[in-house]
Order: structure tokens, then C-alpha cells, then sequence
């Protein structure tokens, strides 16, 4: 029988028989908080354009929320599996993350939205491969560093292994291309490393190759290079190349302080393109305002702080694969957040990439959700592993 009790210093505790999950319940209000939000700011985005694309208002709602369940199964069978079996299985999800890489890029199997060829479509659900390889990224360096934690502070091969692999597929995320999903592999991979220790001359080397190779393929590519000045100064063309950015500055223009107010966004009505989805967040910041934009980034950042502390107190129980998965969802997550904002805000050239957990779509809600899960059940493993290490402390004592 399922149970929720509440602990004295572990938040609530599911029990079912004499097995116990313990849920950590500031990330559990911060992720329901961002969710539900995401879920509201949905609607009112996609009301009309329902209404225009199926002759149904409630079009995209009635997507969501299917969506929104679909990722809580999702992420209630990766929160039911232990961190054992998913560093097992990392090197079988990394080829298979590879593999769907390979075939989103296969003639007719790919589908293909403004031109990029990113998605596959799987029992009618239309799933982004990159957010599944990001996830599958983040779990074979976790096993990675875990297995060669002193070659990765010692040797330039414990860099550039896991580098050269994850190299492989950006190389496919490029030829989709999707410039955005492969930053964050190789940025989040960075980090992971670096806080795993590698010392900090080859990181540094390491990240001048990423910064270069990156500025090469801008100035290789000319839709890149558009994108690029036309973040630069969207005014100089608002009518073609500066139209999404110039509609989206004015969506927090008009929000100011409190905003228009719930459903009373203009640029969502035809002005701001995808506003349901990569420019969420411009709809929020009108018709929210700033104090609503503000408490999206609060719950963003809570969920990244409870990662890194949840990382830390794996690593002082000795659970490196689960500090390291924590590290790297935490990492993930807040730059994907922050890279999405900054879009939105112009702080950052135009980048095809989600909000988390916010942004309509069925194959990124089933991801994040599976991403957090895998959070929960990292801290739910770290809080058994330090009540096992208290009890055998408390038995030490008694004996002495």
C-alpha cells in the first residue's frame, strides 16, 4: 500500500511495503510550479490559433495536458528503476541515441518543420531526437567520469574520449541541423568534466577548440550568420529577418511591471511566431509582466539548486554516478532555461530550443519529466544511502 509520511529532515517519504522513496519537496513545489504555469501560459498562447488551425479552441490544451500525463508515466517508470540499471545501461542508450540521430535523418522517416529535419514520428507522437540524446548524454558521462574519475583528472584522454564521442553525435545534431541541441551536449559534457576535476589548462584548451569550432560554423553557414546579425540589431529589418525578435521585445514592452493581464496578449494573435512553444516565455513576460517572468526564473532556479545540492550530498555518501547525474541534469536544465529566455529577452542569437517543462510538445514534456525523475530518484537513493551510513555509525557507537 502507498503511503505518504513526512520526515524530519527528508521531506515526504512514499512507502509501498517496506520499500521507501523519499521525495524531496522543494524540487517537487518548484517542478509542479513551473508545470502547471507552463500548462496555463500554453492555453492562452495556442486559443486562438486552435481555433484557426482544427476549428477547436481548446486544441493545444487538450494536447498538452495528454502530453503533461504522458511525461508523468514517463517519469514515474524512470523514477521506479534504480541507478544501477541506468548506469548499466549507458553505453547500450548512448548507440541507441546514435541510432535515432542517424534515422530522423533517413528520407521520409524524418519530419521536417522551417526546414530542419529534428523529429520522429512514433505511435502518432511527434518526439524531438535531440532532447532524448541530451538526457541519454548526461547519463554515459556520468558512467564515464564514474568509471575513469582519475584518468579524467590526470590525461587529456580522459577529455577527450568522452568528447570524441559525443563529437560523433553533434555531428548528426548539425546535419539536421540543430546548432542549439548540440552546444548544450557539448556545454553540459564541459561542465560535467569540469566539475568532475580536469584540470584547468586542458579545460581551458578544450573550451577555446568548442568557442572556435563554433564561430566556424556560424561564419560557414549563411542562414547561422543571418541569425546572428540579425540579433545584433533586429530594428535594421523588422519585417524579415528581425521579425521574431522585434515582435517578441515588444510582448515585454507592453507586459511591464504586472502585465496585460492572463489572455490579453496581442503579439500572440498572429504577431509572434511559435508563440506557444520556443517564445513562450515573451507571451508570459506581456501578459504576466516582469514580476511573472521573475517567478519563472525563481522556479528555474530552484530546480538548479536543488541539483547541485543533491549532486553534493551523493558525493559525500560515495554515489559518483548519482552526483554526477545530478550535476549534469542541473546543468542542463539551467542552461536550456537560460538559453531560451535569453532568445526571447535578445540576449542570445535565435536558437530552436524549448523551456523546459513549459513549451507545448509531447516529446520534450515525456524527456524533461524523465529528466527529473531520474533527479528524484538520485536524491531518494543519496537519502537511504545516508540513513544506512547513520545507522551503521549509531551501532559503531553502541558497540564502542
Amino acid at each position: 500500500m502507498r503511503t505518504l509520511v513526512a520526515g524530519k529532515s527528508r521531506g515526504l517519504v512514499l512507502q509501498w511495503g517496506h520499500k521507501r522513496f523519499y521525495l524531496d519537496t522543494l524540487l517537487l513545489s518548484a517542478c509542479m510550479g513551473i508545470l502547471v504555469l507552463g500548462y496555463i501560459m500554453v492555453a492562452s498562447a495556442s486559443l486562438h490559433l486552435g481555433e484557426k488551425l482544427a476549428n477547436d479552441s481548446f486544441y493545444f490544451p487538450k494536447h498538452q495536458l495528454v502530453h503533461v500525463f504522458m511525461g508523468l508515466a514517463a517519469a514515474v517508470f524512470v523514477a521506479s528503476r534504480p541507478l544501477a540499471f541506468w548506469e548499466r545501461s549507458a553505453k547500450a542508450l548512448f548507440l541507441l541515441g546514435l541510432l535515432l540521430l542517424v534515422v530522423v535523418l533517413v528520407p521520409g522517416l524524418g519530419k521536417s518543420v522551417n526546414g530542419s529535419v529534428r523529429w520522429l514520428s512514433i505511435l502518432g507522437l511527434r518526439i524531438q531526437v535531440s532532447e532524448v540524446f541530451k538526457l541519454i548524454s548526461v547519463v554515459y558521462m556520468a558512467t564515464f567520469i564514474t568509471n575513469r574519475l582519475e584518468l579524467v583528472r590526470t590525461s587529456w584522454q580522459g577529455m577527450l574520449r568522452p568528447m570524441a564521442m559525443l563529437a560523433v553525435g553533434c555531428a548528426l545534431l548539425l546535419r539536421e541541423p540543430d546548432f542549439g541541441s548540440a552546444a548544450v551536449v557539448v556545454t553540459v559534457a564541459m561542465g560535467m568534466l569540469y566539475l568532475a576535476g580536469a584540470r584547468l589548462v586542458q579545460f581551458g584548451i578544450l573550451l577555446a577548440f568548442a568557442g572556435a569550432g563554433a564561430g566556424y560554423l556560424v561564419l560557414t553557414s549563411a542562414y547561422r550568420l543571418k541569425r546572428v546579425l540579425s540579433f545584433s540589431d533586429p530594428w535594421a529589418d523588422p519585417l524579415n529577418t528581425g521579425f521574431q525578435l522585434t515582435q517578441a521585445l515588444i510582448a515585454f514592452g507592453r507586459g511591464e511591471w504586472v502585465g496585460v493581464g492572463l489572455g490579453s496578449s496581442v503579439q500572440k494573435l498572429f504577431f509572434l511566431p511559435e508563440a506557444h512553444t520556443d517564445f513562450l516565455f515573451s507571451v508570459i513576460g506581456e501578459e504576466l509582466g516582469l514580476m511573472g517572468a521573475c517567478v519563472v526564473i525563481f522556479l528555474f532556479s530552484v530546480i538548479v539548486w536543488r541539483a547541485f545540492v543533491i549532486g553534493r550530498q551523493a558525493e559525500r555518501v560515495d554515489k559518483r554516478f548519482a552526483a554526477f547525474v545530478a550535476y549534469g541534469l542541473g546543468i542542463w536544465f539551467g542552461l536550456q532555461a537560460f538559453i531560451n529566455m535569453g532568445v526571447n529577452m535578445g540576449m542570445l542569437p535565435t536558437k530552436g530550443l524549448t523551456l523546459p517543462l513549459m513549451s507545448y510538445g509531447g516529446g520534450s514534456m515525456i524527456v524533461m519529466c524523465s529528466a527529473l525523475a531520474l533527479l528524484f530518484r538520485v536524491r531518494s537513493e543519496v537519502m537511504e544511502a545516508s540513513g544506512s551510513i547513520s545507522r551503521e555509525r549509531a551501532a559503531w557507537s553502541r558497540v564502542s
